[in-house]
């Protein structure tokens, strides 16, 4: 027995460290930079934890059974008969234990929907195979550019070792300040589309003719990365989206270049005429 509840103790042990280290790892989610991020990643490890408890009761009691029961040792089959008390209880039990899971996760669903208040809002338009992106309001109000997957070609046909962030790098990446909070209109012109960046928990359907949205703050200046998560033709794998947080003052910074080389380029396209 004592042996037992040790080798019990270590694989919980194993469980918990593996579950510390997990972040961290390239087979779980990225480390949550959003409140909302922050919430589904702790509702998603929560979850497994029970599902892990539910799994362990559950095959616990039946290897039991099959070790302490079997014919061998000479038990006989039992002959079981209706018992509405083990019928209640086989259905309270999951319902608890269904309502427990599903009142935080009304929660987020709800806070996800909140977009109201934002600081900036950003119109992101999903093409065969870019992503376009306007300032509507805020900081930042009318730049506007296109997004396009940056990594070589040569990369792509193996004619060149792969880079650090191969499919995953844009040459013009959506820019926005840290703790600000930023709305994103999101629609499609041509076919369906989604914009997802996981690490500040966003994934939204781009819907041509339609207008979704969706926010997020981020908590920490830095690189988020994110691809087309719907299937829409040939080059869906070569649709990233990466995000740069910048704290306030290079945003400023930012945005000064932005609307410095759009005036440039209206100037010489009025004289062009």
């Amino acid at each position: 027995m004592r042996s037992k509840l040790v080798a019990t103790l270590a694989g919980v042990s194993t469980l918990a460290l593996y579950s510390s280290l997990a972040v961290g790892s390239k087979y779980n989610f990225p480390e949550p930079q959003s409140i909302i991020a922050r919430e589904t990643y702790d509702q998603h490890i929560a979850l497994l934890w029970i599902c892990l408890a539910i799994f362990i009761a559950v095959f616990g009691v039946m290897f039991y059974s099959i070790l302490k029961h079997r014919k061998s040792v000479g038990h006989k089959a039992a002959n079981f008969h209706h018992s509405t008390t083990a019928e209640v209880v086989w259905t309270i039990i999951p319902c608890i234990i269904l309502v427990v899971m599903a009142l935080p996760a009304t929660k987020t669903v709800i806070a996800m929907k909140d977009t109201s208040g934002p600081d900036i809002t950003i119109k992101a338009t999903g093409y065969q195979w870019m992503w376009g992106y306007d300032y509507l309001q805020g900081e930042g109000e009318g730049i506007s550019f296109y997004s396009k997957l940056s990594t070589p070609r040569a990369q792509i046909e193996n004619k060149e070792p792969k880079g650090e962030n191969y499919l995953l790098e844009v040459d013009n990446r959506v820019v926005v300040p840290v703790g600000k909070k930023v709305r994103v209109i999101i629609t499609a012109n041509d076919v369906l589309h989604a914009w997802s960046v996981p690490a500040l928990g966003v994934k939204q359907d781009a819907i041509p003719g339609f207008i979704r949205d969706t926010w997020f703050t981020a908590d920490n200046p830095g690189i988020y990365r994110g691809q087309c998560s719907e299937l829409c033709g040939k080059d869906h794998g070569y649709m990233p989206i990466v995000v740069e947080v910048m704290a306030a003052n290079d945003y400023a910074q930012w945005v000064a270049a932005q609307t410095k080389s759009a005036t440039i380029k209206t100037s010489m396209h009025i004289e062009n005429k």
